[in-house]
């Protein structure tokens, strides 16, 4: 199976997908990760960008990614940018990948830039023309998706869940890449917070680790 992982900015695909990833790859699928947003001047300094890019390909390297597209739309400015733009470039992607399975990230995250992906992303994902997507998920990101005020309209309400047991500690060593990302505990985008979510999430369904998902569409 192709699988496409879309992901609004670095790492975000590593924190929600991580575990996920190394087990579609265990399992012989194809993975292919669509990195939306790229740090534009003057909010982000050339040296920095250029580091997060570098961790991003090192980490799926590790991961054993097939591929990845960099849009390079300009990062916490992506209102600005015309949205049948960015609806054409995820639908380039999803032409060239040709997924079975999609994972988004959640609509309901604090950050806009999460949210645009999203709805650029299902636009993309209509099932017409001969699409041949049949699963698509949302992932939780940690210091995105629990940071926005609850509300019935943004809640992340998981309803399946992966084991990624024997997958966790590839997950924290691709994480462990992101240098210019991770942080120490208590800090949400550190290592232990990243593990202690994927024993909830695990003991949520009886496991050790796990990563919790919520199924937009499932065509059975």
């Amino acid at each position: 199976m192709n699988i496409l992982v879309i992901a609004p900015h670095p790492d975000d695909e590593v924190l929600g997908v991580g575990g996920t990833i190394a087990k579609h790859k265990a399992n012989g699928d194809n993975v292919y990760i669509c990195i939306v947003t790229k740090g534009m001047a003057p909010m982000f300094n050339e040296e920095s960008v250029k580091q997060v890019r570098n961790e991003a390909i090192e980490a799926h390297k590790l991961l054993e990614v097939e591929n990845t597209f960099f849009l390079d739309f300009p990062a916490v400015l992506l209102e600005e940018v015309p949205k049948y733009k960015l609806n054409a470039a995820i639908i380039k992607v999803l032409e060239s990948t040709k997924p079975d399975i999609v994972y988004l990230p959640h609509r309901g995250d604090i950050h806009l830039d999460h949210k645009i992906v999203f709805d650029a992303s299902m636009v993309a994902l209509r099932p017409i023309g001969g699409s041949k997507v049949k699963e698509i998920y949302c992932y939780e990101t940690l210091s995105e998706t629990e940071w926005d005020a609850p509300n019935t309209t943004n809640a992340f309400i998981p309803n399946t869940w992966v084991d990624i047991t024997q997958f966790i500690d590839i997950k924290k060593s691709a994480m462990s890449v992101f240098k210019s990302q991770v942080y120490s505990f208590p800090h949400p985008r550190s290592l232990q917070s990243l593990e202690n979510l994927s024993k909830y999430r695990g003991a949520n369904m009886g496991l050790n680790n796990a990563e919790a998902f919520m199924t937009i569409r499932r065509l059975v």
